[in-house]
Order: C-alpha cells, then sequence, then structure tokens
C-alpha cells in the first residue's frame, strides 16, 4: 500500500494536480521564448483577413476534435479541470502585470510589446483551450439552472479573448494631418506608409482654450513672463465619404467621432502657431472585430446578472 502510494505521488501519474498544470505553462513560456530568440515576435499582419477566420476556424475544429477524445487521451480530459486552469491563470496574470509594468511600444521587443510576446500568447491560447473544453463539456451536460450563468461568462470570455487575439491583425491605426478647407484623404499607418482611406476631413476650424495667464517674474527682473497651458482643443471638421455622404462633427481629444467604422480622435496641432494653428492631426483607428470583443464581454455581465438572480431565488 505504502509503494502504491509513493507511486501515485510521483510526477505525471494520474490523476494530474496543480504541479503538472505548472508544468504546463512553465513549458509553454519556455516554448515562446525559444520562438522569440529563433523567429522573432508575433507578426500579426500575417493574420489579417482571412487568413484569421481560416485560423478561427482550424481552432474550432482542433477544439472539438480534443473534447471528442478527451475520454481516450488524458491530456486532454486533463486541460478541462481545474489543476490546468488555476495555474494558467496565475501565469496569465502575472504576464499582464508585466505588460502594465513596462512601456508598451508599436514593433517593440520582448517585454515592450507583450501582445506580440510569444510566451503571452501562447499561455492566452492555452487559456482559450481550457475554456472550450470546459465550455462543451457543460453544454453537453446543460442544466439551465446551474449551467446558464455559467456558460454566458466562459462563452462571452472566450469570445472576448479570441476575438480580441485575432482582430489585432485587421486593426487599422494611422494618422492624418487635416488642413483648413483642404479635404484630405490620405494618412500615414503605423509603418510610416501613405494609404488612401474611404473617409477624408476637412479643417473648418481649430479650437484652443486655455487656462487664465499667470504672470511671474524672471529672477530679481521687474520683466514678466507669460505662460499659457492649453486647457482644450478641438477640431470642426467636415466629414466626407466615398458613397457621397458628408457630417459636421467637433472632434475632441476625449471625444471621438465615429464614421464608417473608423473613430477619429483630436490627436494634435501646430504647436508653433499655436491656437492660430490652421492644422489638425486626427489619429484615426478601425477595428473590425470590435463588436465582437464586446458582444462577449456583454455576454460576461448577462452571466454575473444570472448568477445573482439565482443566488437570491435560493435564499
Amino acid at each position: 500500500m505504502l509503494k502504491e502510494n509513493r507511486r501515485q505521488d510521483t510526477l505525471w501519474s494520474k490523476p494530474w494536480r496543480l504541479a503538472e498544470g505548472t508544468l504546463i505553462c512553465a513549458g509553454l513560456v519556455a516554448v515562446g521564448l525559444m520562438l522569440e530568440l529563433t523567429i522573432g515576435p508575433v507578426v500579426w499582419k500575417a493574420f489579417s483577413w482571412p487568413a484569421n477566420i481560416i485560423v478561427l476556424a482550424a481552432l474550432l475544429a482542433m477544439m472539438g476534435t480534443m473534447y471528442s477524445l478527451h475520454r481516450k487521451v488524458y491530456a486532454f480530459h486533463f486541460i478541462s479541470t481545474y489543476a490546468a486552469a488555476v495555474p494558467a491563470l496565475i501565469f496569465a496574470v502575472l504576464l499582464t502585470m508585466v505588460m502594465g509594468l513596462t512601456r508598451q511600444t508599436v514593433n517593440g521587443r520582448w517585454l515592450n510589446d507583450m501582445l506580440s510576446f510569444w510566451p503571452f500568447v501562447l499561455i492566452y491560447i492555452y487559456i482559450a483551450f481550457i475554456l472550450s473544453q470546459v465550455t462543451l463539456r457543460h453544454l453537453i451536460h446543460f442544466k439551465w439552472r446551474r449551467d446558464i450563468p455559467f456558460l454566458l461568462n466562459h462563452m462571452g470570455l472566450f469570445t472576448a479573448l479570441v476575438c480580441a487575439t485575432l482582430g489585432n491583425a485587421d486593426m487599422q491605426r494611422v494618422k492624418m494631418i487635416a488642413a483648413i478647407d483642404e479635404p484630405e484623404w490620405r494618412a500615414v499607418n503605423e509603418e510610416g506608409r501613405v494609404v488612401e482611406l474611404p473617409v477624408a476631413i476637412e479643417l473648418k476650424r481649430f479650437i484652443m482654450e486655455e487656462y487664465p495667464v499667470e504672470m511671474e517674474k524672471a529672477g530679481t527682473d521687474s520683466t514678466m513672463m507669460v505662460q499659457r497651458t492649453p486647457r482644450r482643443f478641438a477640431s470642426d471638421v467636415m466629414i466626407y465619404t466615398q458613397t457621397g455622404d458628408s457630417y459636421s462633427a467637433t472632434i475632441d481629444v476625449n471625444k471621438p467621432v465615429s464614421v464608417e467604422g473608423w473613430k477619429i480622435y483630436q490627436y494634435g496641432y501646430d504647436t508653433a502657431a499655436g491656437a492660430l494653428s490652421r492644422i489638425s492631426i486626427f489619429e484615426m483607428v478601425r477595428d473590425p472585430w470590435l463588436p465582437f470583443v464586446y458582444i462577449g464581454i456583454w455576454m460576461m455581465l448577462l452571466g454575473a446578472v444570472c448568477m445573482f438572480i439565482l443566488a437570491q431565488r435560493k435564499k
């Protein structure tokens, strides 16, 4: 009996526990570091449409196959257990904390671009597989009182995670310089290339509001220095589309305008001219997968509400 217990306490003897789950995550991080050293960071542009939808279909097929074989392949069964989920979540939280504590830059390397850092990506892919197996198990053995909140939470998280990841390849972020009374269709993308957009912006008026003037003495000299700090800057614009529509809008720093799937932000102006600037710089972002990410978030919120309602009924 003692020998049997010793045998069962060794690593990789069934059932696998938290130790094995932690080693799997550590192995994914190690594989990610090797990939980062050999082939460089994840190139998300390689997964732009239609590649991302093909990858999504392949992932869903793999997840379905894994569940169908979970009784025959113990590793497939294991990733639907808490012993796999808990270490994966801990690793994900730690990597996310690193992302929050380090400066993230476009086309950065290693910790400075965590969204393209292989260990970060592999851990989150692993979490997506864990979510898929748990969700499929509850779908097949469905009991509405128990499973509706659970499924809403897990399917919502899965939807938000996968769509945010694969949708990253289709996100466009450009900067446009628009001059007064001159419609501008061109912008500069993150690679520094000039691209033509389906949306044009014509600056009508640049707006700047300043804080009250502060007067300071320069040392012992009686000359007074005037310091002006912009409190708000915005732009009155006309926006045109290729379909012939036009819109009048005011674009503020924290109040973007949405047109044809683009969010338009006030980004900058001619700082030398100040309030007399005759140009405005706009940042324009298009993320066609963002609505699906929002759907996932709303599903999680609805799941939380359902959990609260069911808990009250039990009381």
